[in-house]
C-alpha cells in the first residue's frame, strides 16, 4: 500500500488531451528495392535489444515508485527542458542501461492504479530514453518498441517549482496558466531537485488534509519511508494556509485548493521541473 505523507488510495486516470499513437518500427528489405547505401548503413547501425532469458527478466527489479534500479543511468541534464513526447508501455517491457545495452529492470504498463506515462528525454528510432519513477532520484532508462507496443502522445504542459521562492507555476506550451505560493520540504528533508513528472493520481479516503495526491517520480533523500510507503514525494493540498511560503514538509509540495484543481486536470507524465 502506498503512503505518500499518508496518501493511500488509488484511482484510474488516463491522460486527457492526449492522442495515443502506437510506435512500432520494422525494417523491410525487398529484392531489388532496398534502401540506398547510406540509408541501409543508418538502419543497420541501430542496436537491437538482446534476447533476455524469461527467468532472468523476472528476477529484475520493477521500475516503479516502490523499486530501486541499480545501475540506472543518471539524468544527463536534470535542469534542461524536455520535449513534449511522452510514452506509455502497453505491456511490461525491459528497461536497458543504454541502447542495445543490458536489461536492468522491467517497466509495468500501470502503476498505482494509473497507466504508466513517462517523459522522453531522447529518442533514436524505436528507442526511447525516459525518466524513471524508481530510486535513486534522477534515474533514467531506455525502452524499445522492438520489445512491445509503446503508445506515443504529445504533452505540452509543464510544472515549474521554485523552492527558494516557494512558487509553483503551470504552463501550457510557453503560456503560464497558473502561479501560486506553496509549501516545500524543510532543510532536514528538502524537496529533491531536478526534472521529474506526474506519476499517478490518488484519491484520499483515510486522511482529510487533501482530497487528492499527485505522486511524482521522485523520493525523499532523507527518509526511506513515509509511514508504511516508499517515501514518494508528491504534490497535494492542505486544509489551511499555514504551510504556504514555508519549508515545513517532509519533502512534498503543499498547494492551495485552486492549484490542486488545475493540477488534477493535467495529463500523467507531465514534467515537473524542481529548482
Amino acid at each position: 500500500m502506498l503512503s505518500v505523507a499518508c496518501e493511500k488510495s488509488a484511482r484510474n486516470r488516463r491522460p486527457n488531451r492526449l492522442v495515443a499513437i502506437c510506435a512500432l518500427s520494422a525494417l523491410v528489405f525487398l529484392a531489388g528495392c532496398g534502401p540506398a547505401a547510406d540509408e541501409e548503413s543508418a538502419a543497420t547501425s541501430q542496436p537491437t535489444p538482446q534476447e533476455i532469458d524469461p527467468v532472468a527478466l523476472a528476477a529484475l527489479p520493477e521500475a516503479t515508485t516502490f523499486g530501486t534500479v541499480e545501475g540506472a543511468p543518471t539524468d544527463p541534464a536534470p535542469e534542461e527542458r524536455t520535449g513534449e513526447l511522452v510514452v506509455h508501455p502497453e505491456d511490461e517491457l525491459p528497461v536497458y542501461d543504454a541502447k542495445g545495452g543490458t536489461a536492468i529492470a522491467t517497466l509495468p504498463a500501470t502503476q498505482l492504479g494509473s497507466p504508466t506515462w513517462l517523459p522522453v528525454i531522447e529518442q533514436d528510432a524505436d528507442w526511447y530514453h525516459v525518466l524513471l519513477p524508481s530510486r535513486p532520484n534522477n534515474s533514467t532508462g531506455w525502452i524499445s518498441a522492438a520489445d512491445g507496443e509503446i503508445a506515443e502522445a504529445s504533452n505540452d504542459f509543464r510544472i515549474e517549482v521554485d523552492l527558494e521562492n516557494f512558487a509553483l507555476a503551470v504552463f501550457e506550451a510557453d503560456t503560464e496558466i497558473g502561479n501560486w505560493t506553496v509549501g516545500v520540504g524543510s532543510s532536514e528533508a528538502p524537496t529533491p531537485v531536478g526534472r521529474t513528472f506526474l506519476l499517478a493520481s490518488i484519491e484520499e479516503t483515510i486522511s482529510d488534509f487533501s482530497p487528492f495526491t499527485l505522486p511524482l517520480g521522485a523520493h525523499s533523500d532523507s527518509f526511506e519511508t513515509y509511514s508504511d510507503g516508499p517515501a514518494t514525494v508528491a504534490i497535494h493540498g492542505w486544509p489551511d494556509e499555514t504551510p504556504f511560503g514555508t519549508e515545513t514538509s517532509d519533502g512534498c509540495i503543499r498547494v492551495p485548493d485552486d492549484a490542486l484543481e488545475l493540477l488534477l486536470t493535467l495529463p500523467l507524465g507531465t514534467v515537473v521541473e524542481v529548482s
